[in-house]
């Protein structure tokens, strides 16, 4: 396994014993501000807005059901001390296909602990999108009137989420709609059978970007964390695989050989990327990620560079096509604004989100984050200097500045204080490209690591409520 993250200069003895070091370290800041954002709350006799689980928007909730035994017996089976040859030596296209079936069973056995509702019935609420996707009978009168309808004085405002996000969101599910899958059941079946392919999608970045091996080391901690407990049930879901099959095709572009199918995959990036842009305000932030995806990727700059310009060019393209039809994304996002001020997040402190939103961070991703950013640490910032970059493993270029990616999304989004709570879901297109850090980690701490993430998964989903 040439170019193995478990078999470079990160593998050596002295380098482990000083990765599991920074890794206790990592953990330990964790704890804290998962500590400090649970804790805080009840010590300091505040309401947060976000009820008695908080960081998370929920409550604490003993509870059980009959697929607990799957998520169980799932959590078990990555104990298992064969699975990282197993997933090593198995064909790369079967492996994909694995991840995603895995990731169905994971998530569905999560959500339906709250029995056939769990799967979905979330997505019905008058808050979501799916009840005024089904009123809409004329999608340019839609477009025309969305932006007069997100302030919160309006006649006939638009509910929280379709005031919060671009019409793309909704429009998704007017789709769904037009197929004979508006039925929450149906919708929920989608949302969990797309948002499946997200550690595929990342697999295959990386695969692109000239570490396969690296992806296949990592996969199983994209397949099971506890983020699938919202990655069901969530349409950011959704909008994380958009944005992580527009950076797989951003990667293939960059790696791809003729000029024909390079400039197609770049369009086909750039269409992805543009889309994201359409679902959520937020998801701006990916342009930090594809910028990342254009630095690791192994081709000569002028090539890169015309990748990156034809993929901004289209996602920008598809931004511009919705202002004629009565939309414009500039003018949107000033009025949501307003909105977003006017309504409950003006009573949510923004002293306790600040880190608050870190701690929901941490549950969702799992502790297995902050040990992995602490032990990418050192092999990170080394990378900054050409004799780093020299000794440095094919694989560490490659990964390092998706993690910085990630790390610099994460850090926007939240002193950009319009992410005060309910982030959990909101980071959702973030995690996976956090989660990369990981590869860092010794084999040790990967192997348990997992079963962890597992762990926390299922203590979550039975002790937490959420509104999701």
């Amino acid at each position: 396994m040439t170019g193995s993250p478990t078999t470079t200069r990160a593998g050596s003895p002295t380098a482990s014993v000083a990765a599991g070091r920074r890794a206790r370290w990592g953990l330990g800041l964790g704890l804290v501000v998962v500590a400090a954002s649970m804790l805080v709350p009840p010590l300091v006799g505040v309401d947060v807005g976000a009820g008695s689980a908080a960081p998370l928007l929920g409550d604490w909730a003993l509870r059980a059901g009959p697929t607990s035994v799957i998520a169980v017996a799932l959590v078990a089976a990555s104990a298992w001390p064969g699975l990282r040859g197993r997933v090593q030596r198995m064909a790369w296209g079967r492996l994909l296909v694995s991840s995603w079936l895995v990731a169905v069973v994971w998530m569905a056995s999560l959500a339906l602990v709250d029995g056939p509702a769990g799967l979905g019935l979330i997505l019905d609420d008058p808050a979501e999108y799916l009840q005024a996707a089904r009123q809409i009978d004329d999608v340019g009168e839609l477009l025309r009137t969305y932006i007069s309808r997100i302030p919160l004085d309006s006649a006939g405002n638009w509910p929280v989420h379709l005031a919060g996000h671009p019409p793309g969101a909704v429009l998704m599910f007017v789709g769904l709609d037009r197929l004979g899958l508006g039925a929450w059941p149906a919708v929920g079946s989608v949302v969990v059978a797309v948002a499946a392919t997200v550690p595929a999608a990342v697999a295959v970045t990386l695969d692109r970007l000239g570490a396969r091996d690296a992806a296949r080391t990592v996969l199983p901690v994209l397949v099971l964390g506890p983020s699938a407990v919202l990655m069901a049930v969530s349409a950011d879901a959704v909008f994380a695989a958009t944005a992580a099959w527009g950076m797989a095709a951003l990667a293939a572009a960059g790696a791809a050989t003729g000029r024909a199918r390079r400039t197609g995959l770049a369009l086909v990036s750039g269409l992805l990327l543009g889309w994201c842009l359409m679902e959520s305000y937020g998801l701006g932030l990916v342009a930090l990620l594809a910028l990342a995806v254009l630095v690791a990727t192994r081709g000569g700059r002028r090539d890169r560079v015309v990748v990156g310009a034809v993929s901004a060019a289209t996602a920008l393209a598809v931004v511009l096509a919705f202002a004629p039809l009565g939309y414009a994304w500039w003018e949107a996002y000033p009025v949501l604004h307003e909105r977003y001020w006017a309504g409950f997040a003006n009573r949510r402190p923004a002293w306790f989100w600040v880190f608050g939103n870190l701690g929901a961070l941490v549950l969702m991703a799992g502790l297995l984050l902050p040990a992995a950013l602490g032990a990418a640490s050192v092999p990170v910032a080394r990378l900054r200097s050409a004799a780093g970059r020299a000794a440095a493993a094919g694989w560490e270029r490659a990964v390092a500045p998706l993690v910085l990616a990630g790390v610099a999304m994460v850090a926007v989004a939240d002193l950009s204080m319009m992410s005060k709570a309910e982030v959990e879901r909101i980071w959702l297109p973030f995690v996976p490209w956090l989660l990369l850090a990981t590869l860092w980690l010794p084999p040790r701490w990967q192997r348990w690591g997992l079963v962890g993430q597992g762990v926390l998964a299922v203590t979550l989903q039975h002790l937490v409520h959420t509104v999701w």
